[in-house]
């Protein structure tokens, strides 16, 4: 993080310290989580001190500083997430009981994919998301089906913003490829990316859309990358449509194009 300007306001020193913590690291000390938010010590231990009053962080045993319970409560009260993962919920436990490996549900932020829920079972295969995890929107089949989906100034930021990261040869890292990739999301109504984030792994992912018939997320599948992989297809698809219209999208829109 860049350090904090002169002129920065407390709730933006507050925020750069709450988000010092990474689900790798969820306890730190306070000289930490000072460097990382670009202030200095005493004023760090001081916000952070406020912070902990307020249940928004805590000290653990070793005087390690975490994400409090109380941030979670309130951030989880009025969330647009909270709702789409209770109406999503039944469905992505469908599709896990059918495929057996990853299941999750995603939802743009910026020019990431943000992903709300997973649902996973031991050995399944490799897999870089996690719940509250982000990945570029360009290499995930999730992060695909929503910059499909976006704005096109969005997407053309996206595209041209280069270079971009191409986790394996497989990731569409080049502006002629990528555009190539949405318009065929559009046009078939599902992402299908056999090795774009790792090698042994195959991503499918379909769009989710409220009311107004607008994509709001994205559900999809992390499995083998291998000939059965588009078996699942059909039952991704399927739960897209339902959380679809559990969101109060109509049929026709539901279904999408290529549906």
């Amino acid at each position: 993080m860049s350090a904090a300007g002169p002129g920065e306001s407390v709730l933006t020193r507050a925020v750069r310290i709450l988000e010092a913590f990474s689900q790798d690291e969820p306890a730190l000390p306070v000289s930490e989580i000072a460097r990382r938010a670009g202030l200095h010590v005493a004023t760090a231990s001081r916000l952070i001190a406020e912070l902990v009053a307020h249940g928004l962080l805590v000290r653990d045993e070793q005087r390690l500083v975490r994400v409090g319970v109380r941030l979670w409560e309130l951030a989880s009260r009025a969330s647009p997430a909270l709702t789409l993962r209770e109406r999503a919920m039944p469905f992505l436990e469908g599709v896990h009981d059918v495929v057996g490996h990853h299941v999750q549900l995603a939802v743009r932020d910026g020019e990431e994919v943000l992903f709300v829920e997973r649902l996973s079972t031991p050995g399944s295969v490799v897999n870089y998301t996690r719940i509250a995890g982000r990945l570029p929107l360009h290499a995930s089949s999730s992060g695909l089906v929503l910059l499909a989906h976006a704005p096109a100034m969005l997407r053309e930021q996206v595209v041209e913003a280069g270079p971009l990261h191409a986790y394996t040869t497989a990731t569409p890292a080049v502006p002629g490829r990528l555009r190539a990739q949405l318009a065929a999301i559009r046009r078939d109504g599902y992402a299908y990316c056999p090795g774009f984030v790792h090698e042994d792994a195959l991503g499918i992912a379909a769009p989710v859309r409220d009311g107004t018939g607008d994509v709001v997320a994205a559900v999809g599948v992390v499995v083998p990358n291998d000939a059965a992989a588009r078996t699942h297809l059909p039952v991704v698809r399927t739960a897209a449509r339902g959380i679809s219209r559990a969101l109060g999208a109509r049929p026709a829109d539901a279904q999408g194009r290529g549906g």
